[in-house]
């Protein structure tokens, strides 16, 4: 039986082990394009070197998960951070988890993003693929290609699979 998992607001300070929040909120502002223009600069850093990699930028249309969302399985990219925005402003749910060689079920933590809100998962962060709470939302994804192994993927058992209740 799945075992309940809080949701969380979405804040620098409790994210920092994971990554960066990606928001306007705090960021440097610079003015530019003869003033026309505010850029919120380096909201994060892509680490996508490793390994003879390079960033790309990537559009990722996802449809909802069945309600209520059963975490089965985490992910993590070894070689590379991986950054999600939204492109509408719909909330979100970001989960993710801490574990050597795999992603304790007891470490699992699931922050609810506003539309306004992306987050740049660090390298070798386990966390859950994209999880939209509108039927259908976009997302900017900067991530790493190139040569190598980038993909770990983790399967649940029954008993440390995780259910989230919208």
């Amino acid at each position: 039986m799945s075992r309940p998992l809080k949701i969380e607001p979405l804040t620098r300070a409790a994210f920092a082990p994971f990554g960066e929040v990606l928001e306007t909120a705090g960021a440097e502002l610079r003015r530019i394009n003869e003033g026309t223009t505010e850029r919120f600069h380096a909201l994060a850093h892509a680490d996508v070197s490793a390994g003879g990699g390079k960033a790309i930028v990537s559009l990722l249309r996802a449809n909802r998960r069945p309600l209520p969302i059963l975490i089965r399985m985490m992910e993590r990219h070894p070689l590379g951070s991986q950054a999600f925005h939204p492109l509408s402003r719909e909330d979100w749910l970001v989960v993710v988890g801490e574990g050597a060689k795999r992603p304790e079920p007891d470490t699992l933590r699931c922050f609810r993003a506003s539309g306004s809100q992306g987050v740049n998962y660090g390298r070798n962060v386990w966390h859950h693929p994209v999880l939209n709470l509108a039927l259908l939302q976009d997302f900017l994804v900067i991530d790493r290609e190139g040569p190598g192994e980038n993909l770990e993927e983790c399967w649940f058992d029954e008993a440390d699979q995780r259910v989230i209740t919208v």
